[in-house]
């Protein structure tokens, strides 16, 4: 199962000292290198994603060491700890108390390599920062904030040099490696009042800082029992639009 760390009435050192003896306890990526030994170096430098969304990344991954920013539907998200976590990686969850592991681990998420810290207090870039050394991936939530570019270039060298790929969701942050952008766009298997969703249409954009732009349409859908990412191009049927776009 997955760790959770909870900071309510602690001052910001009680925090880090908290957070620092519990992901003590936590297996991290040191420890699973030994798992990966016989892995070619490229695909080492790399973090696992939906085979369906590689093909839209530069090098078909994150790149460890790398910061992405990331806005839009919430399943995609899930998609990527799912990819990551399944790798064998380990990732941790700062911010997002709302964030719907279950999903994941219908995406394959392992969560016993999934650390949580729904609430980091007032500094979750500190907390982030602690959390970049042993981690393969570092989801951040800055609550609608903005980061200053000064702090910001900090935490980027420190991700680069812990070689962590550094996740950031729900705020500002400049001199992201990359962007990536996911909307629900439509939907397959509900009709007015009946039927059950079986699928969910996504646009995505990404954007890397050295790379040409690329767009593309993803589906979610089950699978044999299991919910997994498809290029759209590749599944039949009819995709009802919505309305407007929703994050999910």
């Amino acid at each position: 199962m997955s760790i959770s760390v909870e900071f309510s009435g602690l001052s910001k050192q009680e925090r880090l000292d908290r957070l620092r003896s519990r992901m003590a306890a936590v297996p991290t990526r040191g420890e699973a290198v030994s798992e990966r030994l016989h892995v070619e170096d490229e695909s080492a430098e790399m973090l696992a994603v939906p085979p369906a969304l590689a093909g839209l990344l530069p090098r078909g991954g994150l790149a460890r060491g790398s910061v992405v920013s990331f806005s839009g539907a919430s399943s995609l998200l899930l998609g990527l700890l799912a990819s990551v976590t399944a790798a064998g990686g380990h990732a941790v969850v700062i911010g997002r108390p709302r964030l719907g592991l279950l999903a994941a681990t219908e995406m394959g998420a392992q969560l016993r390599r999934i650390a949580l810290v729904p609430d980091p207090g007032s500094d979750p870039v500190e907390v982030a920062a602690v959390l970049l050394d042993g981690m393969d991936l570092v989801v951040l939530g800055l609550g609608g904030a903005t980061i200053a570019p000064s702090r910001a270039r900090a935490v980027i060298a420190r991700a680069r040099s812990k070689r962590c790929t550094l996740l950031v969701t729900d705020g500002q942050w400049s001199g992201a490696d990359l962007r990536i952008d996911a909307k629900v766009i439509g939907y397959d298997g509900l009709g007015r009042g009946t039927g059950r969703l079986r699928s969910l249409q996504l646009a995505v954009r990404t954007q890397g800082r050295s790379a040409v732009p690329a767009a593309g349409r993803l589906d979610l859908q089950v699978v044999a029992g299991r919910v997994e990412w498809i290029e759209a191009a590749h599944r039949p049927g009819v995709v009802t639009p919505l309305p407007e776009a929703v994050s999910l």
